[in-house]
């Protein structure tokens, strides 16, 4: 018979190896909610030392909330989104704070070439009544389930998707991984890196709706862009671009210097009259690597928003289609303007413009984006 002091060693040794993981207790993951085929989504919550908290879901590897504080140290959630994934996967979400792919932005008329070979694509928007292809498809990025795995020592979270050839009419099987990175800089870091089996075209983009305020009914016009480029792309009716790269100088599409969103925003102006407001992709200017896109600040809570990326464009959307129809967070109806998008990306429409950047990926090749959200208030 074992002693009493070797049964309570034993006891002791089974309790600690017991213990919950310290990747569990510092990367807490939820329930989030269901498909309807029973499947579960998972939410993440990334926190850095100064109390900011990220929290990413596995559906859609999309930004569910980030929690940063004002210029008297108040945190408050800053996106737009919804309490369980059920809001993401209903045909209300406009792309809340998803990773969308496989072509973010949109495709003239649903069809591209590659290779000699025609493709068409779902058409799943319609601005000015003319369809497109607009972010992936009926079932893009935004709304599968991606394998997420939490790394407490980097404070972030890894999320893959395979998409197989042939899904929503694109070639290639495509492997995606996103990265999201809180850092004790107050930096959130979206990075994503892809590679295909067989040649096809991609723009991943993160379509994050932004409300410095920190009150998801305050609108949007007051807050204070800078946009870090002087040519945007005009479009057609139908929101595709025409092809010309457009000088902003001059006209209310000029964000050089810091101005507020809605100060010309109803001028008389086509690109303006035919986006519904501001819908545009800007064209940054030359630089290598991550650098500076854009700065946005709200002016009551003193919050700021540094966006900065790889990519050559921005696309800016003012919340011009926001109407009540999204009920989000807490029950909140999001109403027109009350949110923002600033999307780093390839052009828009590129597989149709042969005079754009290349939106073709290669095997053997390796797609790259990295955008990084550095928040901080003044």
């Amino acid at each position: 018979m074992k002693s009493k002091s070797a049964m309570l060693l034993m006891a002791a040794t089974c309790l600690a190896s017991c213990k919950p993981s310290a990747s569990n207790t510092k990367i807490p993951v939820e329930s989030f909610g269901k498909f309807t085929d029973g499947r579960e989504a998972k939410v993440f919550t990334l926190t850095n030392k100064n109390g900011l908290r990220a929290r990413i879901t596995d559906l859609g590897a999309t930004l569910v909330s980030m929690e940063i504080p004002d210029k008297a140290g108040k945190n408050a959630d800053v996106v737009h989104g919804f309490d369980k994934a059920e809001g993401y996967l209903s045909k209300e979400n406009p792309y809340f704070g998803a990773t969308v792919g496989r072509f973010g932005n949109r495709i003239a008329n649903g069809k591209f070439s590659l290779g000699g070979k025609d493709y068409t694509l779902a058409l799943n928007n319609e601005p000015g009544g003319i369809p497109c292809a607009l972010h992936g498809g009926k079932v893009g990025f935004n709304k599968v389930l991606w394998d997420a795995k939490a790394d407490e020592a980097a404070n972030s979270v890894t999320l893959t998707y395979v998409s197989k050839d042939g899904e929503e009419g694109y070639p290639g099987t495509l492997t995606t991984k996103v990265v999201y990175t809180l850092n004790d800089s107050n930096e959130l870091k979206w990075e994503v890196t892809a590679t295909t089996d067989a040649p096809t075209v991609l723009n991943i983009v993160n379509h994050t709706y932004w409300n410095l305020s920190g009150d998801p009914k305050a609108t949007i016009n007051d807050n204070i862009l800078t946009l870090n480029a002087d040519k945007y792309l005009p479009t057609n009716a139908g929101l595709i671009p025409t092809g010309e790269e457009a000088a902003v100088a001059g006209t209310p599409m000029d964000f050089n210097k810091p101005t507020a969103i809605g100060d010309r925003v109803k001028e008389d102006f086509e690109a303006l009259k035919l986006g519904g407001g501001y819908d545009h992709a800007w064209v940054l200017k030359p630089g290598s690597g991550v650098r500076l896109a854009a700065k946005l600040k709200d002016p009551k809570s003193g919050r700021v928003l540094e966006l900065s990326t790889d990519k050559p464009a921005i696309q800016f959307y003012g919340g011009n289609f926001l109407d009540d129809t999204a009920v989000g967070k807490g029950g909140v109806k999001y109403s027109f303007r009350t949110a923002c998008a600033l999307e780093t990306e390839g052009y828009p429409d590129a597989p149709n413009q042969p005079k754009f950047p290349s939106a073709e990926l290669k095997p053997g090749e390796t797609y790259h984006h990295t955008m990084v959200w550095k928040f901080s208030a003044e």
